[in-house]
């Protein structure tokens, strides 16, 4: 990321942000774009975002001005850092929280020992099922439209690669996992998968990516924070850091 003192977003700067939970990709891409055309009296600039979250996530999205939008296929090919809340014994259709639970199963036979183990098989290279509540691209339609319309469609498997999986607490039957994998990796299938293993069910409660390669949420602004920043830049010419 370009030293905050002298951000030119014309000619292109990579921005982190920790995008706030319930809002799409888009929504802060767009807020980002209206807040800097506003400031700065631009007519137009070009803003992208690299490597979508879902709306139920929040945490790192990098977002791409300028001529640095170029740079965006780089960050997507990127390894990925989750921390993902997970429950054993309740499934839904869209693995998430977004839709409301439609099987349930048992949870005794599951131990933090069991969970640890089953999550060393995890670790590689594995065969994942995407969701077909997402946005993957299904002759020519996104995979939620399909889903929403009750139209059922075989989704084909993509390869993903866990680098590490760590139980980071336990409160039966739910657990928090740290994850760190490859780019187009689905945590919500992810946790399906979990759950079969277990021979139970389980949907993901939440989550936050918390880094992309080498850039961390930690160092993000948050919108209010951006706000305050470019309203700095546009009075003062230079702001404090």
């Amino acid at each position: 990321m370009s030293d905050r003192e002298s951000m030119d977003f014309e000619a292109g700067q990579v921005l982190l942000f920790d995008k706030p939970l319930y809002w799409t990709s888009f929504d802060l891409v767009n807020k980002v774009r209206i807040m800097l055309r506003s400031a700065f009296g631009l007519k137009k600039i070009k803003v992208g975002h690299a490597g979508t979250l879902d709306p139920l996530a929040s945490g790192l999205l990098i977002i791409c001005t300028g001529r640095a939008t170029k740079r965006i296929e780089e960050f997507r090919d990127l390894d990925k850092e989750y921390v993902a809340s997970i429950r054993f014994g309740e499934t839904t259709p869209s693995y998430d929280r977004e839709t409301e639970a439609d099987g349930h199963f048992p949870v005794e036979h599951i131990t933090e020992e069991l969970v640890i183990e089953i999550l060393n098989n995890f670790l590689g290279e594995q065969k994942q099922v995407p969701p077909v509540h997402s946005a993957k691209l299904l002759d020519g339609k996104r995979a939620y439209e399909y889903a929403r319309k009750g139209i059922e469609k075989e989704i084909p498997p993509v390869t993903v690669h866990f680098r590490e999986l760590e139980l980071i607490s336990t409160d039966l039957p739910d657990v928090t996992i740290r994850i760190v994998c490859s780019k187009g990796t689905y945590v919500r299938s992810f946790a399906r998968d979990l759950g079969l293993a277990l021979e139970s069910g389980a949907c993901l409660t939440g989550l936050v990516r918390t880094a992309i390669g080498p850039y961390n949420v930690k160092d993000a602004f948050s919108l209010e924070n951006f706000e305050n920043f470019i309203s700095e830049m546009k009075q003062n010419g230079k702001p404090s850091v």
